[in-house]
């Protein structure tokens, strides 16, 4: 799994902070920082920006590229910020995102496309249905023909079949599964596909953040994910990333989740038979599952019922 770190992004305290008073240091350790834990790229949010949108971006470029050599991801809704980032960048960009919003997609993939940049596509209009198939209508209907008209090949193209938080949207979990899943069966070439992974625990207590996005993304994986704007050092999800990866099974744990893996690249249920439901990380990883797949309503305390 491709992982773009998360980190760099404008609703951080220290990174509005670090903007308003252009303060390198703390940008460029957090960029060091994601990068020494693995990231394959980073994700650069400056949000709208309106008024200073392209020196922001254009300092926020030069300034991680000065500590780091990985691609930038450019996050703004400001198109001429995203330019000058896209100017500025050394190595193939990401443009996060267009959607099929009008003006979004009039706009967005032919910026992409002058700067030969891969592109990371919502799959939504102004609002993002819950349903798979409408979610796959949007990419095969809208987006897909948009980005071949303005010559991006499929194999730049990013689908996000867009994560929501289980914490109250938990309905959505297992529509975008069964998103990425259609979109890399009836798509030829099929596009590569990404998710805002953190996205689903959002409004989950602390301690069990990390267990439902790693859970999640080995679902995800199964169906087919390529690539996630992660938390870059969450040390639980990518070990749990490498071992249904790398096919380990040396462990009970390894084992379960790649049975799990299995069983949604099948389209099949994880069987409880499996499940030492007395091995305290097996019955959490279950209990996450049946949560994920909507099975069991999501509760903050969940892991004690």
């Amino acid at each position: 799994m491709y992982r773009i770190g998360e980190e760099i992004q404008v609703i951080s305290t220290k990174v509005r902070k670090a903007i308003e008073e252009r303060s390198k240091e703390p940008i460029q350790q957090l960029a060091v920082d994601q990068v020494e834990a693995g990231a394959d790229a980073l994700e650069v949010n400056i949000g709208p920006q309106k008024k200073k949108g392209p020196e922001v971006m254009e300092w926020m470029v030069d300034t991680i590229q000065e500590v780091v050599d990985v691609p930038l991801c450019l996050d703004t809704t400001n198109l001429a910020a995203m330019e000058a980032g896209l100017k500025r960048a050394k190595q193939q960009a990401i443009v996060n995102s267009t959607s099929a919003d009008p003006d979004r997609l009039r706009d967005v993939p032919p910026l992409a496309a002058k700067y030969n940049a891969k592109l990371i596509a919502l799959t939504m209009g102004k609002n993002i249905p819950v349903e798979a198939d409408k979610r796959v209508a949007i990419a095969m209907e809208q987006l897909m023909p948009r980005l071949m008209e303005v010559g991006i090949p499929m194999d730049q193209v990013l689908m996000d079949p867009l994560i929501l938080t289980v914490s109250g949207m938990q309905e959505y979990c297992p529509e975008a599964v069964e998103t990425i899943r259609f979109l890399k069966q009836i798509s030829d070439p099929p596009p590569l596909t990404l998710v805002g992974m953190s996205n689903v625990s959002n409004g989950v207590p602390k301690e069990n953040k990390s267990l439902v996005n790693a859970t999640y993304a080995v679902m995800l994986l199964a169906a087919g994910l390529d690539a996630a704007i992660v938390d870059a050092r969450d040390e639980t999800l990518k070990e749990w990333a490498r071992i249904v990866e790398e096919r380990d099974d040396s462990t009970s744990v390894g084992k379960l989740l790649l049975t799990l893996y299995d069983a949604t690249a099948a389209m099949e249920e994880l069987d409880p038979e499996v499940v030492d439901m007395d091995d305290p990380e097996q019955a959490a990883i279950y209990k996450t599952v049946q949560v994920l797949q909507n099975k069991i309503i999501y509760a903050d305390g969940y892991l004690q019922i």
